[in-house]
């Protein structure tokens, strides 16, 4: 069986080992986890602008983390001080690649960054830094019942390896929440009204690939990306409504 190509934007990187210059790069534990479901990683070059025809050959998308989504992309007029690793390329490649997987039903799995990208792109906003940050945080997060998040994991509660400072303030509409830590920070959600049973989307705020090489109900994220993206997928659906804002 061929394995389903899952797109993974890479990160933009000022160094990596063994390497002289900048670097785009992904985190191997994202990389291992895709591939150990069954699928075929596919590091992107973030290359602006966006072509959306680079995706034609893709059957699945991995919005991973990263650095800090500029506050412009929600409205903001100012920055706090916390914000580091901006970068405009980064940002229009992965708003792009974000709004195309919605408007066309790709399977989208949204990692950290990933879930607050999306928010952004559907219109809603972020606290730019928590007052408590999960950064190195371990901890229980209780999944709403007879979500696709509650489907995936068989389970309602959850232990999550968390490592981020911003957080959803407002979420958009095109979202609903489906897991919320013990300080109420929003920690998943999933599409409110999903246009066919075939669009497969969930977004995580914390880092599921952590602990996926050995903890079953992390890697099974991964396993049911891959899952959604081996199954044939109709005709595009243009989501009217679910543009930037």
């Amino acid at each position: 069986m061929t394995r389903p190509l899952i797109a993974l934007p890479a990160r933009f990187s000022e160094s990596a080992s063994a390497l002289r210059y900048k670097a785009e790069v992904a985190a191997r534990a994202l990389v291992e986890a895709v591939y150990r479901a069954g699928g075929d990683p596919f590091v992107m070059h973030p290359a602006a602008p966006f072509e959306p025809s680079r995706l034609d050959r893709c059957d699945g998308l991995l919005l991973p983390g990263g650095g800090d989504l500029h506050p412009r992309h929600y409205g903001a007029d100012t920055e706090h001080e916390a914000l580091y690793d901006m970068d405009d390329d980064q940002d229009g490649f992965d708003l792009a690649l974000a709004a195309h997987a919605l408007e066309t039903g790709l399977p989208t799995l949204a990692v950290c960054r990933g879930l607050q990208v999306v928010n952004a792109a559907l219109g809603g906003t972020l606290d730019q830094h928590m007052e408590h940050d999960h950064r190195h945080k371990v901890h229980p997060v209780t999944v709403e019942p007879g979500t696709l998040l509650a489907k995936t994991l068989d389970a309602q509660r959850v232990t999550a390896s968390c490592y981020h400072h911003q957080s959803v303030e407002t979420l958009a509409p095109a979202l609903t929440p489906t897991a919320y830590g013990e300080d109420g920070t929003v920690e998943a959600a999933e599409l409110t009204d999903p246009e066919g049973a075939d669009h497969w989307f969930l977004a995580l705020q914390w880092h599921p690939e952590d602990t996926a090489a050995t903890d079953p109900a992390q890697q099974v994220l991964f396993n049911a990306l891959i899952q959604a993206s081996a199954r044939p997928r109709g005709p595009e659906r243009r989501r009217q409504g679910r543009g930037s804002a």
